[in-house]
């Protein structure tokens, strides 16, 4: 996704012709180099424990928003994403994202518990749009910053350059995609790598879609997924259904990197692309979490980087019918915590109800179960119904639908290993009857309940 992004010209007229036109890719070969991180096997993205993995998440402007990145990846997680889409610079048209800033976000993936899948964004619309750089050049960006990436193949996903082409001299997009992967393995990269359609992402020329399986082949660690952009281009089901069952039907990895609910170029179907993805097990990523300028503001999930103010956009994706809440699952890699030494997930909530039918009063406990003391805290859950706060003690809430947070006053900040903080609220309520929310996560982190 680009601030301002070019029209694909004729594009749904395009598809229809080339659909006709162009002969299905040839078959993939299912085999894989078994690795110690994420790795592709019979056509799907696979954990280090060998587990099939579902990208459920957004992007995140980085780039343009540095400080920004940990309240975000916090946020999304806390609204149960399991993985982020990073925007990283290589400083050939925005400020480049230093090894030591590259450092840090996956830090902070791994300590909220997020698959952190890293994006070069200076390759967007490459051949067309001035000053954008090549893959060739995205991939001197990430052989610079080697020595942070080591290590990470369970936690990061490497997506090599964002909309490599426009839709000028997109032709060269499988030579320079082929030759992109290449280097990357001759340097000594084992991650899972991800490579973006031309035509801005939206492959309207199906140059990806029918050259996928000969990339696919120029990896010797056959562990390349292919990202497929759902604009304007993808304004029908049966578009964004064909599209992602050429690839399903060839066993080559597809996930959908970016989609929105309105774009400059057309209206996408983002009820048809969450549906086909949940029903096909593809992963997709939303475009994209705050930030966003040059007329597509409207792409802005979460209103000025406030998690209590999410749009109509942010509901869509987070709360609606196949959204992250309903389908994402964490990665098995999270399993017993994460590898950076900080505090795991470990909690348990008691949330006790005292109801007089239109009001009621709420007391919850959160036991740190974890082996090291959490220092600053929220809790989020959903009330089963209309309930709203009216006052809250040893806390503070923010409210927005049935969506709650609850963060910790000065005086409960810390809750030490093993033991437990407590709060309450008072709430009423227009249906009568007042129940137990289903679930509870403290920092991002799923917690049992008693």
């Amino acid at each position: 996704m680009r601030m301002r992004r070019g029209l694909a010209t004729a594009a749904g007229a395009l598809l229809a012709v080339a659909a006709s036109l162009l002969a299905a890719p040839p078959p993939a070969q299912a085999e894989t180099r078994a690795g110690t991180g994420f790795h592709v096997g019979d056509g799907r993205l696979l954990d280090a424990n060998g587990d099939d993995f579902v990208l459920r998440g957004v992007n995140h402007a980085h780039a343009w928003y540095p400080t920004r990145t940990p309240q975000a990846l916090k946020d999304v997680k806390a609204l149960g994403a399991n993985s982020v889409r990073v925007v990283l610079a290589t400083g050939d048209r925005w400020t480049r994202t230093e090894a030591a800033d590259v450092a840090a976000i996956i830090t902070e993936c791994k300590r909220d518990r997020l698959i952190c899948v890293l994006e070069a964004h200076d390759t967007t619309g490459y051949g067309e749009q001035s000053g954008a750089a090549s893959l060739a050049r995205a991939v001197d960006y990430w052989i610079g910053i080697r020595d942070v990436l080591r290590g990470q193949e369970k936690y990061v996903v490497l997506n090599l350059g964002n909309e490599p082409y426009g839709n000028s001299g997109y032709a060269a997009w499988t030579s320079d995609t082929q030759n992109a992967v290449t280097r990357m393995r001759d340097a000594g990269f084992d991650h899972t790598l991800m490579v973006d359609a031309p035509n801005w992402g939206q492959d309207w020329s199906f140059t990806m879609r029918d050259n996928a399986g000969k990339v696919f082949a120029a990896d010797p660690d056959r562990n390349t997924v292919f990202s497929i952009h759902m604009y304007g281009v993808f304004d029908t089901a049966a578009e964004v259904n064909d599209y992602l069952n050429r690839f399903i039907s060839q066993k080559l990895p597809i996930v959908v990197g970016e989609f929105g609910n309105d774009h400059s170029d057309g209206n996408p179907d983002e009820d048809a692309v969450m549906a086909a993805a949940q029903r096909l097990g593809v992963g997709y990523l939303g475009w994209s979490w705050s930030g966003n300028g040059g007329g597509v503001e409207y792409l802005d999930m979460a209103t000025g980087f406030d998690a209590s103010r999410l749009t109509d956009w942010g509901r869509r994706v987070f709360d609606g019918s196949d959204g992250i809440r309903q389908t994402a699952r964490e990665a098995g890699v999270f399993g017993s915590g994460p590898d950076d030494g900080s505090a795991g997930g470990g909690c348990a909530v008691t949330y006790r109800l005292s109801d007089w039918g239109g009001s009621f009063n709420a007391d919850v406990t959160v036991r740190n179960t974890a082996g090291t003391a959490v220092k600053g805290w929220q809790l989020d859950f959903a009330f089963p119904g209309e309930q709203k706060i009216n006052h809250v003690w040893n806390a503070r809430a923010t409210q927005q639908g049935r969506q709650v947070r609850a963060t910790h006053e000065s005086w409960t900040e810390t809750i030490p290993a093993g033991g437990t903080v407590s709060f309450g609220f008072s709430a009423s309520s227009t249906a009568g009857t007042n129940g137990v929310p289903a679930s509870f996560t403290l920092n991002g982190s799923v917690c049992t309940t008693s």
